[in-house]
């Protein structure tokens, strides 16, 4: 027996040699392809980057060339250089010039001079004709746009790329040179985004080698040309492609991706060192060796302990046939329906729940697939979600079940993946009965939407706040009235949302939400105005407050209910004007002026002062209202009332009696003088005829005017008076006044007139 041991430990031994020799082949074999999928990889996103790279740059060299284009086309119409010059630089240059990059737009003539300049009023005096873009225009020997060499710019001193097109005159004779540049800084700008590594970098030529950008090694090289290199001469036999090559400017080995540049000139590359590329992956080789020996000399040690590890697997097994037992006890007590299913979802393991809920005892279970256990409804609605936790995603959703006593239940169901290896070896389910929960929460859903119905029915606006006065819920009313959208309130503070600002002042009123929320007790109505948010509306609320409390009496929150009053107090202020003043001038009424009159009188016995009481009448108002319709009856006498109040005192009160009678109401006067003037001002300013809306109407006026304390200490007994001098003037020839003199005195007239007829055209 011993010699058999000693035997198989040798073959063990030659068993782990064998598998450290097949770990380094497969090391061998890994770093190669580790290094082939970088290669790829670098090839496939220097093609793409180079493809991007010449879409963008092709986007806005056609966009360039498109306004010199249109530039080119301006300049060509005679009638553009007959207008003047200021209008001129306006039509040939729009905004289109002014993009990314872009330098100003020169217009030469052909001498090569300067003769329109995007970038100034005046052209600047410069001549271009040593240029070679002018001279191949010149020459005739191109045409469309012309790539020009990199150069320094004669205005700006900066290096630019220029680009140009000729424009011609009519009889298609050479007129001259439209020219745009491009700063090389942009295409520095352009590639700058872009981190290829070290030695690394994007190169911009023309198609004749000269160097236009290379990026990120600054403009050292801008200007030479690499024509006739063995690199540059791939990039023109084959257009499009990669390559590895050597650079003829720094003799750095890269690898190269290339294409032109649309339809232009100009040939793009991206050069990535080979020595960026294959960088990582010499560092994950020598990781991945040194682990790789020391993998090796594992397995040799591996094989060395394995033969002390027999010795012990009888008592591992022993310890895990008591820790099967102590798991299985511990999880059949659990009060939830625990299982293990492999991937074929056949039952390995179940606890003795299952024999509760489905009637299964555990060893019946074992084997069975877990279509055979529940019911083909149930089945389906699992079946999603079994085949999604197969693929190793986690499950946990609610289910409804019925079991065999055909009780339902609800449970939360959990599905865990037991993965190995990437692959999923089976899943780990726990069902847990929640029905006494869902009850639960279905009636606190219940009582939840009646309330949230409730808050959205009523009339009145519902603002709730936490215990720190943030909004926690608004309802629509409230949202109408200040602006907020609910979801847009949430969180904020209820001093921002709710801006409740005294009616009479217009200062801030202390929030009595917080105020209710501090005393822990409902605070009475508060009256104020809210300010709508965006439209600056102003409502006026009545607002009561109630703090939240939980069971303990701990303040929790706050309620605010704000009844809109607007209307009612807006109503409550147009009955109580309608009840002083007349509807169709007004003016003040009968009411109003006997208040005014009572204390008018009271302050003309303290002071010793004169009081008039004038009686007003139109005359030929009847002749008006039944010729031209009582609308333009309507419109006289408001035309009136307005030059009335005209002629007399702030001080002064003027009433409409009714129909076509006013009364006016002097007080503090001096004399019987001071009435006879206001009744003078007040017959000059009825004179005048009155347009009523087309119609030309002249009207007269009749007048009586009575003074306290000689007519009368009461209003009453003023009006009787200055009505019977009213009529007196109108029997004694109209547009007059008359002055009350006594009970047995006829009448004093004020302006003696001869009477004017009422007339109306």
């Amino acid at each position: 027996m011993p010699f058999l041991r000693q035997f198989f430990s040798h073959r063990l031994i030659w068993l782990a040699l064998l598998v450290s020799l097949g770990i380094g082949a497969l090391f061998a074999r890994t770093i190669w392809t580790i290094r082939k999928d970088e290669w790829n990889y670098a090839v496939q996103t220097n093609t793409n980057l180079v493809q991007t790279l010449e879409q963008g740059l092709g986007w806005a060299l056609d966009s360039f060339d498109k306004s010199l284009a249109g530039v080119a086309l301006e300049v060509s119409r005679p009638e553009v250089w007959a207008l003047p010059p200021g209008l001129r630089a306006r039509v040939v240059f729009d905004n289109s010039l002014r993009s990314r990059g872009a330098g100003d737009v020169l217009v030469l003539d052909a001498r090569g001079n300067v003769v329109l300049d995007s970038g100034a009023p005046e052209p600047r005096r410069v001549n271009l004709s040593d240029r070679d873009y002018f001279l191949a225009f010149q020459s005739g020997g191109h045409q469309g746009l012309f790539v020009g060499k990199p150069v320094p710019s004669r205005v700006t001193g900066l290096n630019i790329l220029p680009l140009s097109r000729a424009y011609y005159h009519a009889d298609g004779r050479f007129a001259g040179v439209v020219v745009g540049a491009i700063r090389l800084s942009y295409f520095n700008e352009l590639f700058g985004a872009l981190d290829l590594g070290a030695n690394s970098g994007i190169n911009l030529f023309r198609n004749d080698g000269v160097v236009i950008s290379r990026f990120p090694y600054g403009d050292a090289d801008v200007g030479k040309t690499i024509g006739g290199t063995p690199n540059f001469m791939r990039f023109q036999a084959e257009g499009t492609g990669t390559f590895v090559g050597t650079a003829a400017l720094d003799g750095v080995e890269r690898l190269h991706s290339f294409r032109p540049v649309g339809r232009y000139p100009l040939i793009l590359n991206v050069a990535q060192s080979t020595r960026t590329i294959l960088g990582q992956w010499m560092v994950n080789a020598w990781v991945l060796g040194v682990f790789t020996v020391l993998l090796m000399g594992a397995c040799l040690g591996l094989a060395t302990l394995f033969v002390r590890e027999l010795a012990l697997r009888q008592q591992v097994s022993a310890r895990l046939r008591e820790a099967e037992h102590d798991v299985r006890t511990i999880l059949n007590n659990m009060p939830s329906m625990i299982a293990y299913w492999d991937a074929q979802l056949r039952n390995r393991f179940a606890n003795q729940a299952h024999e509760e809920w489905f009637g299964l005892p555990p060893d019946r279970l074992r084997g069975m697939h877990v279509s055979n256990m529940l019911s083909p409804a149930a089945y389906a609605d699992n079946k999603p979600h079994l085949e999604r936790a197969l693929q190793g995603e986690p499950q946990l959703f609610e289910s409804t079940l019925v079991d065999m006593r055909g009780v339902q239940r609800h449970v939360i169901v959990s599905y865990r993946p037991d993965t190995e290896g990437g692959v999923v070896r089976g899943i780990f389910v726990q069902a847990t009965d929640i029905s006494e929960r869902k009850r639960m929460e279905d009636e606190l859903f219940d009582e939840k939407e009646r309330v949230r119905l409730t808050l959205q029915a009523i009339g009145d606006a519902v603002v709730c706040t936490d215990a720190q006065g943030n909004i926690t819920y608004l309802n629509p009313v409230a949202e109408r009235l200040t602006g907020w959208q609910a979801f847009d309130a949430a969180g904020q503070n209820v001093d921002t949302v709710v801006r409740l600002r005294s009616p009479d002042n217009d200062q801030p009123l202390a929030s009595a939400l917080r105020a209710a929320m501090d005393q822990g007790r409902a605070v009475d109505g508060l009256r104020g105005m809210v300010v709508h948010r965006s439209s600056g509306q102003r409502f006026q609320v009545d607002e009561t407050a109630s703090p939240i409390t939980d069971r303990h009496g701990t303040v929790t929150g706050g309620v605010a209910v704000l009844r809109d009053v607007t209307e009612s107090v807006a109503m409550a202020e147009r009955m109580a004007h309608l009840a002083q003043f007349d509807a169709l001038t007004d003016l003040p009424n009968r009411v109003l002026l006997q208040d005014r009159a009572q204390q008018a009188i009271s302050q003309a016995r303290r002071d010793g002062k004169l009081l008039a009481v004038m009686y007003l009448d139109l005359d030929g108002f009847k002749a008006v209202n039944d010729s031209l319709g009582h609308g333009v009856g309507d419109m006289l006498l408001v035309q009136f009332a307005q030059r009335l109040k005209a002629a007399v005192r702030a001080s002064d009160t003027v009433c409409r009696q009714g129909g076509d009678e006013f009364v006016v109401l002097l007080p503090g006067l001096d004399g019987a003088e001071a009435a006879c003037r206001v009744a003078r001002k007040i017959l000059a300013a009825s004179e005048a005829p009155f347009d009523l809306a087309g119609h030309i109407v002249t009207v007269g006026l009749s007048g009586g005017i009575a003074l306290y304390p000689q007519h009368g200490d009461t209003l009453d007994a003023l009006s009787r008076h200055a009505d019977s001098a009213m009529y007196a003037a109108k029997r004694d020839g109209r547009m007059r006044f008359m002055l009350y003199r006594g009970p047995d005195t006829e009448p004093e007239a004020v302006l003696p007139a001869a009477p004017t007829p009422p007339s109306a055209s």
